[in-house]
């Protein structure tokens, strides 16, 4: 009964996200389940509560019609936060919250921010974190801008749930294509329009004139806008402008601009949107619905948020007897009492062996006498069997006997053992609605236990020969309402063996924007160390400064008084035992004040589970409050059930795994597997040298902000949007140090340690970019590795041919370049190359095509680049070219040094 389960939860969980836990579900091609939560920051408003229904509602008919009568919104829950007044009509959540929401409505970090956008960064047809509207998006009237709220809620909803990209290009906006035509980024082509330059604009006015060719480039300037006629035939795309009026489906294999330079084309390998939602697992699911009378105005049921419940269900059976494993979860524990529960929280404590016991009612953490009175009652002894359901049935009686309800409450369960019974409470927890962390120590812990966390909407962690693993999977679980500023912040987690009577020292950056409520911990294995703690102005802090617990934990703690000075701190250790032993180091905070967001890491893979050759995909973000953070040095640990580590820098390079470059999410392919079972992940962010920056660029993947429309011969604009201008396009960021539990993940199918085979070929080169310089071609690209992103490759095969489609459709029979003299570089290199595009000759107007591939060995090749396009062109004397969409549009062009990426 036990393998036909696992094989069973193998199968409906493989492909499941590997950072949300989405309650969506789709039944008879309605959706029910989507979470739209409002954040604790955001002041009461009825109007938005009702600006979002009718939102959603319109969407929903808009969505079914797009779908080809497949697919609407059914149900809808709203998460009020605990900011706001309670009402009657406000029900409780069960797993809802909005760490975990489809959709949140919050502020902008700074004042320019309104476009509505989905944080989106998986590859082709994986679904995205989160759609962002801001409350001022959805209060005031958008109408000109972005069209119908529905109808931008449905661009975005085709990011969340299909992974589909945009089709315009902010950063590209024009091309030029195979009839040599300049063309605006879009799909479809049908979509006509004026490319104009705003000369000077006064109230409600503009003069403009037409827009002339950058001589060096050959597409138009940089000022250069292209204006859609307000009344169009073209039924595509939404998503490249679903603000129009004629625009109600996405573009098909028929419709497709294959030569577009936008993120859909690179991303998907020039598939049509629709083509890759049409291959979703909702498409599977729906057909089309032949019935005229449908309900397809959704349901929507308001939820509030409520005060923090939090019940710790505990191993102490006999096998948490062996490796310290007591001792390690109980310094878990302390320091989540003391450092990682917000205040105002309850917290509960059961301990189970072969039977279950309740140490603690809820009791509300308000001071230091709250926590003492739980960290009383842990076990100081291990022994007996392991029964995880009944542990789990005692932690809800502890909730329900202090009059609070397991809905919304939540459970985190440690154990370490086996239990073959553990299916047998699926239903009672189901029913209970409360969310399960579930925390694996060790390689023999329950195999169903991620169940538990993926049914209820949980967090899974597992820890095993990592000492600090458990401090770290504890200090990730916090306060999932949005609150940002409330919850604790991990800047250093370090074990460090050190041999008798030595020194070790170190020192951990406090950045401004947190220093409240910081701690210092020092655990240890055989005697306590001296420890000598130094501020950044000087003040220190000596081994009688430290608190030590009386349950002989192991452990010793300092709370730094007030805020944290700002600046490196610096920490010395002297092991005083003759023998060598290991010593942890724990530094947590938060944010400065309540005001202040402060810089927040987080980390996890690309899938939940993953059976082998599959490579899975590391991604951590780094950013403060919704900006990314650039240029910082991203690790990510990975350690299998026998303790092999992997480290992994993880880059934000747009190569590889990564999705765009610079947009403050970090990523690598893992490919290192050290046999079956579980893995965790730890993320390290730090700052160094004043490298790093705060981009106040826009998000990707969003609704087109619209300047006008063209309508009866005359341009009708719409209010300028807010730009960042260039010099202050970036902010510097000082110093900082974060330390990141992502929740783990499971491998199967992959040979013993040791007895790999190469089976991942180099990665797809997805930049690959090229210019014309006299009667030679210049190609230039970040180069893969052997092992799709590690590594060098062996060699590159690059091909050219004058017609697009040979590359596409037939990269093999394309004319083969000499690249001899091409030895590749590391993986993330830049690579430069330049060749005489032979048996073709360059003269005025020719227009090459050039693809490549990375080579290891005979038979793994790397899937064809992006085609890359070079055209030579003599600039005639004019210095316009008619506008696009008219019936001059097919000008011929060529270009001199043109780079485009199609």
């Amino acid at each position: 009964m036990v393998l036909s389960l696992c094989v069973i939860l193998f199968l409906a969980f493989h492909l499941l996200p590997g950072m949300k836990s989405s309650m969506i579900n789709l039944n008879n091609n309605g959706y029910d389940g989507i979470v739209i939560a409002i954040n604790p920051s955001v002041p009461e408003d009825e109007k938005l509560i009702q600006n979002i229904k009718e939102m959603v509602s319109e969407a929903s008919t808009y969505l079914f019609h797009a779908t080809k009568r497949r697919l609407y919104f059914r149900n809808v829950s709203i998460l009020i936060p605990m900011t706001w007044k309670s009402k009657p009509e406000y029900l409780m959540p069960k797993q809802e919250s909005y760490d975990q929401a489809d959709v949140i409505v919050a502020n902008p970090y700074l004042k320019y921010g309104d476009d509505p956008y989905t944080l989106q960064y998986g590859q082709c047809g994986e679904k995205g974190q989160y759609i962002h509207f801001t409350p001022n998006f959805l209060l005031t009237n958008n109408l000109p801008i972005y069209g119908s709220r529905g109808r931008v809620f449905v661009h975005e909803w085709a990011h969340l749930r299909w992974g589909i990209f945009d089709e315009y290009n902010v950063d590209r906006p024009f091309y030029i294509s195979r009839r040599n035509t300049i063309e605006a980024t879009r799909c479809s082509t049908h979509i006509t329009g004026i490319n104009v330059v705003f000369k000077e604009c006064q109230g409600g006015s503009c003069i403009t004139r037409p827009c002339r060719r950058d001589s060096l480039t050959g597409l138009y300037e940089a000022k250069c806008t292209f204006i859609p006629e307000k009344s169009q035939t073209a039924k595509d795309s939404i998503m490249f402008m679903q603000s129009l009026n004629s625009v109600t489906e996405f573009c098909t294999a028929e419709t497709h601009n294959t030569e577009a330079p936008n993120l859909q084309n690179k991303m998907c390998n020039g598939r049509s949107t629709w083509d890759v939602i049409m291959d979703s697992d909702d498409f599977r699911k729906a057909s089309s619905i032949t019935e005229t009378d449908l309900p397809l105005r959704p349901t929507f049921s308001l939820l509030k948020a409520k005060q923090r419940v939090v019940c710790l269900v505990l191993d102490k059976s006999g096998s948490m007897d062996s490796e310290d494993r007591l001792f390690r979860m109980n310094q878990a524990v302390e320091l989540y009492l003391i450092q990682i529960i917000e205040k105002g929280s309850l917290v509960g404590m059961v301990t189970f062996e072969s039977f279950a016991t309740i140490q603690n009612y809820l009791t509300k953490i308000t001071d230091e006498n709250a926590y003492k009175e739980i960290m009383a009652k842990l076990p100081q002894a291990a022994g007996g069997g392991t029964s995880i359901c009944k542990g789990l049935t005692e932690g809800f009686q502890a909730i329900i006997h202090s009059n609070q309800s397991t809905s919304g409450s939540e459970i985190v369960l440690l154990t370490d053992g086996e239990d073959d019974q553990i299916s047998s409470c699926f239903e009672k927890v189901k029913q209970s609605g409360a969310i399960i962390h579930t925390i694996a120590l060790g390689p023999s812990a329950a195999k169903e236990l991620e169940t538990l966390s993926n049914m209820t909407g949980g967090y899974r962690f597992y820890a095993n020969k990592d000492i600090n693993g458990l401090i770290d999977a504890f200090s990730r679980i916090s306060t999932r309402s949005g609150s940002i500023t409330q919850q604790a912040i991990q800047l250093e987690s370090k074990a460090l063996t050190i041999t008798g009577k030595k020194w070790i020292n170190g020192t951990v950056p406090v950045d401004s924007t947190v220093g409240n409520d910081t701690f210092f911990v020092v655990t240890w294995t055989i005697q306590k160390p001296e420890i000598l703690l130094q501020d950044p102005k000087g003040t220190r802090y000596k081994t009688s400064d430290f608190k030590e617990d009386k349950l002989n934990i192991r452990s010793a703690r300092l709370r730094i008084p007030g805020i944290a000075e700002t600046g490196t701190w610096t920490y010395h250790l002297l092991n005083k035992d003759a023998k060598s032993q290991v010593l942890t180091v724990t530094m947590t905070t938060r944010a400065r004040s309540p005001t202040t967001l402060p810089v927040i890491a987080t980390a996890h893979m690309s899938q939940s589970t993953t059976h082998y050759p599959s490579p899975v995909i590391v991604y951590a973000q780094v950013t403060q409050g919704f900006l990314p953070i650039l240029g910082i040095n991203v690790t990510a640990i990975i350690e299998s059930e026998d303790g092999h580590q992997v480290i992994l820098e993880l880059w934000d390079n747009g190569a590889g795994a990564d999705t765009v470059k610079n947009d403050g999410i970090y990523s690598r392919y893992f490919t290192d597997f050290h046999g079956n079972g579980r893995y965790s992940l730890k993320v390290h962010a730090q700052a160094k040298k004043n490298t790093a920056r705060l981009s106040l660029r826009q998000q990707q993947n969003k609704a087109l902000y619209t300047p006008g429309y063209v309508e009866n011969g005359k341009i009708i604009l719409n209010p300028p949007r807010p730009e960042v201008k260039d010099d202050m396009a970036e902010a510097e960021v000082e110093d900082f140090s974060r330390l990141t539990s992502g929740e783990s993940f499971t491998v199967s199918g992959a040979p013993p340690a040791g007895s790999h085979t190469h089976v991942f070929p180099p990665g797809k080169i997805k930049d690959l970019e090229a210019t014309v310089k006299g009667d030679q071609i210049q190609l230039s690209w970040t180069a893969p590795g052997k092992v799709l992103d590690k590594g060098k490759a062996n060699s590159y095969i690059i091909r050219i041919s004058k017609h697009f489609q040979d590359l596409q459709e037939d990269f093999d029979n394309a004319t083969l370049v000499n690249t001899s003299s091409l030895t590749p570089k590391e993986a993330g290199s830049m690579e430069v190359f330049e060749f005489k595009p032979e048996p073709f000759k360059i003269e005025n107007g020719t227009k090459i095509y050039i693809a490549i591939q990375a080579t290891h060995g005979a038979n793994l090749t790397s899937e064809v680049s992006n085609i890359a396009q070079a055209i030579l062109f003599i600039p005639p004397q004019e210095s316009s070219v008619p506008d696009l969409g008219t019936k001059n549009s097919a000008t011929s062009l060529a270009i001199l040094g043109l780079a485009v990426v199609l």
